[in-house]
């Protein structure tokens, strides 16, 4: 029997070698394709699965427990409602959101009871992130009837603008001369006073709620930031109402995951008017929106195959009349 020479055993060798390693190669990225398939397979059931129990919610969109509209903000990437989601009878407020975008509210009041007086809040310590926007909704009530008898709202030092100047009236029962002030600027070192001064016409005569009070103050202030970590992760969070008096306290909040591999660069919310006409602008989002169209790009990897997938929904929203 003739045997192989040296040479000739080393190139066999070599060969085979060759075609191991040429199957090993193939065999792993065979195994890490299916991989990320199986991965990408799993992340579109879970994204698909959490946009239709977000339809069906959105879809069921009421007012509030404490009476605010079912809508509370309509972004392109956040959407905050009223809804029942957990069929307890208790209307809860919802919120859909990506996760580099988060959104807060806190609400202080404050009185004063001598003539022409003032009173003051602060809010501290709310930012978590990095702030994008910051306003505050300012309302009062008391002794506001006469045109000499108004509000000087201010913050931190820097006057925003007066309230209850007209349309306004005597010991009114209830919050008036609502008015919206951005403060993004004043808002940016995660602290900010809040104060209402009464010009001198305004006597301690009204007992709505606390006797012989000149003037009630309601500071109701609202912040966007950016959370870094999370910029792919669609979210979603729940907060419970309160016993009287109704209130949604957003410390307690309860926030889960829908999507950890959401790669949106268009809007995940879309707006569009009775007509199909889309909504670009507030407050027209708010109170013309009879549909809304739902839009997740998912990816676990974009750098690695298969490709972005996409999924799209739409909902009518019911039960949206202005009070």
């Amino acid at each position: 029997m003739k045997s192989f020479t040296l040479i000739e055993a080393l190139v066999t060798i070599f060969i085979l070698t060759l075609i191991m390693g040429a199957v090993t190669g193939f065999v792993v990225m065979a195994y890490r394709t299916h991989g990320f398939t199986w991965q990408q397979s799993i992340a579109i059931d879970e994204a698909r699965r959490g946009i239709e129990k977000m339809v069906k919610e959105i879809r069921e969109a009421r007012a509030g427990d404490d009476g605010s509209y079912p809508i509370k903000k309509a972004d392109d990437k956040e959407f905050i409602f009223y809804s029942d989601v957990d069929k307890d009878g208790a209307v809860e407020r919802v919120r859909y959101f990506l996760g580099t975008v988060s959104s807060g509210n806190q609400t202080q009041e404050c009185g004063s009871y001598t003539q022409g007086g003032i009173c003051s809040v602060t809010f501290s310590n709310f930012l978590k992130g990095t702030l994008k926007s910051a306003q505050v909704k300012v309302s009062v009530e008391g002794d506001f009837g006469a045109s000499n008898e108004y509000a000087e709202i201010f913050t931190d030092g820097i006057k925003l603008g007066d309230i209850c100047k007209t349309g306004c009236t005597d010991c009114a029962g209830s919050w008036q001369g609502t008015t919206i002030y951005d403060v993004t600027l004043q808002a940016s070192d995660n602290s900010i006073q809040f104060l209402a001064d009464s010009s001198s016409r305004v006597d301690p005569s009204c007992d709505w709620g606390e006797i012989n009070h000149s003037m009630k103050a309601n500071f109701e202030f609202s912040w966007t930031e950016e959370i870094s970590g999370f910029a792919h992760e669609l979210r979603k969070g729940v907060t419970n109402p309160t016993a009287e008096p109704i209130k949604y306290p957003l410390d307690q909040e309860e926030i889960s995951i829908i999507s950890a591999f959401v790669r949106n660069v268009p809007p995940i919310f879309e707006y569009y008017d009775s007509q199909g006409n889309k909504i670009i602008d507030y407050p027209a989002r708010l109170i013309d929106s009879k549909l809304m169209k739902v839009y997740l790009v998912v990816n676990v990897d974009p750098n690695r195959p298969p490709q972005d997938f996409e999924l799209k929904s739409s909902v009518q929203l019911r039960n949206l009349k202005v009070e």
